[in-house]
């Protein structure tokens, strides 16, 4: 099979591992940065071309598409959906996943558990937000954020209110969520193919930090999941509409509660914590969904 994955930097340690995992397999694997596509749209041959060449006979797509380029990344896959190309993330999915908000309330019309989570556009009656969300401590979160930026641990009423005020003045776009005593700064990443838990991570945050990101300090170990959260993970991910999804969730006195889902999860951490061929598994997704005459 010929597969294109979409990604603005080969050396990635996700992007490497799919090329090798894809070679290995003997694909064609071809990394091609989606921001310097053309997108040439006509009634019979829509095309994409690339490196003044058209990019021919592509049987399968995995997009590896930075929050910062969602918008014309999402319309590079959206191409080879009509080029009848098999994505292995839905532009659809990929342009929802990337709405914080619209997430939520997908997630929350599903029945999912959720950290009560307030959005306003842009009130001055602060009180009213901070008291929603049960009092401080509370999360603020900017819509936009990703990788753990642009988000608040307001330990106090005083500070959740200097911040929210801050950022209605800046008018930035955030939302306002319970803080979680009881996950003590941990979290669990789920990594879902095709409907299926191919593995899992329980990321703590280091001491002082209630990010639990790996790339700012955290710590990651593998975890059994229960059959709650289990099912919450997968739920959310068929909700979303995603075939490779990174569910975040917090084990809560209350059950699971979904944080967010991500249509492009890194490799590099649920791969070292579990030993799980990850790469491997979205390849043979590939190859399950792809008819190759």
């Amino acid at each position: 099979m010929k597969i294109v994955v979409l990604s603005r930097n080969p050396n990635l340690y996700s992007t490497k591992r799919l090329v090798e995992a894809g070679k290995e397999r003997n694909h064609e694997i071809i990394i091609v940065d989606h921001s310097k596509c053309d997108i040439i749209i006509e009634k019979k041959k829509p095309a994409i071309r690339y490196k003044h060449e058209l990019l021919l006979d592509v049987d399968a797509v995995i997009p590896r598409i930075g929050a910062s380029v969602t918008f014309f990344g999402t319309a590079v896959v959206r191409q080879f959906e009509m080029m009848k190309v098999f994505t292995a993330v839905e532009s659809q999915a990929l342009m929802r996943s990337r709405d914080k908000l619209r997430s939520l309330q997908v997630l929350s019309r599903a029945g999912l558990g959720l950290p009560k989570t307030v959005f306003t556009n842009y009130s001055k009656n602060v009180e009213d937000v901070i008291s929603s969300v049960g009092g401080a401590p509370l999360v603020i979160k900017l819509l936009e954020g990703t990788q753990g930026l642009g988000v608040v641990l307001a330990e106090t009423h005083t500070a959740a209110t200097s911040v929210l005020e801050a950022f209605n003045g800046l008018q930035a776009r955030v939302i306002a969520q319970e803080f979680i005593k009881e996950a003590m700064g941990a979290d669990i990443r789920v990594f879902i193919v095709d409907g299926e838990v191919v593995g899992a991570m329980k990321r703590q945050g280091k001491e002082g930090e209630f990010r639990s990101n790996l790339h700012r300090g955290g710590s990651a170990e593998i975890i059994e999941l229960s059959i709650d959260e289990k099912n919450a993970a997968l739920k959310a991910a068929r909700v979303m509409g995603l075939g490779v999804a990174g569910v975040d969730l917090l084990q809560s006195a209350r059950g699971p509660l979904i944080l967010e889902v991500n249509s492009s999860p890194g490799l590099e951490g649920i791969e070292a914590a579990t030993g799980v061929d990850i790469a491997g598994k979205i390849i043979h997704y590939i190859e399950r969904h792809v008819d190759v005459d």
